[in-house]
């Protein structure tokens, strides 16, 4: 069998039990600086029955840990400067020797500052539990945590309802069932604290003291930070998840695809960082002490950034589809229970026009269509809106009106006949008040040239 995380140096060795600890539920993890560590490769915290203790990691990447490395770890530990009590931990991917192991016990009994070991085989067991590959570091995501893909309140089907309640002419639960597909994409959620702090000859010149808290988009394709607006949808809800199981969906989607995570944890660790040192990049101008102006370029350090916890959980994308008729009108949106966000709305689109921003829609019941109000008539002989796209028309009082088909034209017809005169003026009333405004401007004018006014 090939040597445990044999492809590593002692220094990767140290970031790879960094991620490790922080899966174990350890807080603050983070590495000392690299040199003069003084047996302190990795600080973290635990709260132990409400009793908050730090915790110093030595790291030993080789076959054989013997009592001198204890010895060291224990005292780096009891001197430590942490406010509360400490312990310390010597983690290898060898076996410690007799000695190394009753010196351990020994300090551990005496109750001052406990050593615990851990060695290859413990190591192995750990890695199951976090999903670490023991031969190359990387830690797999192991994630069965999603936003809530609908609200139990409402229903699958609530969103495509919602969408219909302002369209007029049209009960949105006397539609018809809409088709709904769920795909769940990968995100990961960062949060990593930045602690750098920038000198020169005349001292301090900047300094970055921040948490840092956003998603990654963890898709095969690649990561990518999403949008403002996902960002807000999905950290606003991330305490409201529910077990992703396949078939549950499958009872209350027509279809349920997952999207894997791309790559591992620490692939998106690293990428993370890098992202993170790059945002917290800046120049800075100061001026020396010669009197000289200088402008220095602040990079945080890869050690200056401590990850405190990288969480995946999926984010449902859900296509929901109506059929009317010979329409097809869809609406895509990200859920997180009660919250979404709308992709794509094809229901307050006309499908005249493609206009989406009219302020009124009306639905069409003579052939499913929702249309814009300039693609939107009212139908003559009934009263009932009608859009010109399915509407056969006729002149009348050459005006032009609007029907469902032809046999509510030619009813309107024989009604035309049958009325009055003044009754068919009715019908194109502003070519009558035209003619009687002309008629009077008329009158007007031979009354002023005829001297009478």
């Amino acid at each position: 069998m090939p040597a445990l995380l044999d492809e590593l140096s002692g220094f990767e060795f140290e970031d790879v039990m960094v991620d490790v600890f922080r899966k174990l539920g350890y807080e603050s993890v983070r590495r000392s600086r690299r040199t003069g560590d003084e047996g302190r490769d990795v600080l973290m915290e635990e709260v132990v029955d409400g009793v908050r203790r730090g915790v110093v990691v030595e790291c030993k990447h080789q076959d054989t840990v013997g009592r001198p490395v204890v010895q060291k770890l224990h005292s780096a530990a009891a001197t430590y400067d942490y406010d509360g009590p400490t312990r310390g931990i010597v983690v290898t991917t060898g076996r410690f020797t007799d000695p190394a192991r009753d010196y351990a016990a020994r300090v551990s009994e005496s109750g001052e500052t406990p050593v615990d070991l851990i060695d290859g085989a413990a190591l192995r067991d750990i890695a199951e539990e976090v999903g670490l590959d023991l031969y190359n570091g990387r830690i797999e995501i192991l994630c069965d945590e999603t936003l809530r893909p609908y609200d139990p309140a409402s229903g699958v089907h609530a969103p495509m309802r919602e969408a219909f309640t302002d369209v007029e002419n049209v009960e949105a639960d006397a539609l018809p069932t809409p088709t709904a597909r769920v795909t769940f994409q990968p995100l990961v959620r960062v949060v990593a604290d930045v602690d750098a702090t920038f000198e020169t000859s005349v001292g301090v010149i900047h300094r970055v003291d921040v948490r840092d808290q956003f998603l990654v988009h963890a898709a095969p394709e690649g990561a990518s930070v999403p949008g403002d607006d996902i960002q807000t949808l999905v950290l606003g809800n991330f305490s409201r998840t529910t077990t992703l199981e396949e078939d549950r969906f499958a009872a209350e989607f027509d279809d349920v695809d997952v999207v894997r995570f791309g790559a591992t944890e620490t692939d998106y660790k690293e990428w993370a960082v890098d992202r993170i040192r790059d945002a917290h990049t800046t120049t800075v101008h100061y001026t020396g002490d010669n009197n000289v102006d200088y402008e220095k370029e602040c990079t945080p350090r890869e050690s200056d950034v401590a990850v405190q916890s990288l969480t995946p959980v999926y984010l449902p994308q859900v296509r929901q589809t109506l059929a009317v008729e010979s329409y097809r009108y869809s609406l895509e949106y990200y859920n997180a229970g009660p919250s979404r966000l709308t992709i794509d709305d094809g229901v307050h689109r006309c499908v005249q026009c493609g206009e989406t921003d009219a302020g009124t829609y009306t639905f069409c019941e003579n052939c499913g269509s929702v249309n814009c109000p300039a693609h939107t008539k009212t139908e003559r002989l009934v009263g009932e809106p009608v859009c010109t796209g399915c509407a056969v028309t006729g002149r009348f009082m050459l005006s032009t009106k609007y029907f469902y088909d032809e046999a509510n034209r030619e009813a309107f017809r024989d009604q035309y006949e049958e009325m009055a005169v003044y009754e068919k003026l009715g019908e194109n009333v502003p070519l009558v008040a035209g003619v009687v405004l002309g008629l009077l401007a008329l009158l007007a004018g031979t009354l002023v040239a005829a001297g009478v006014v």
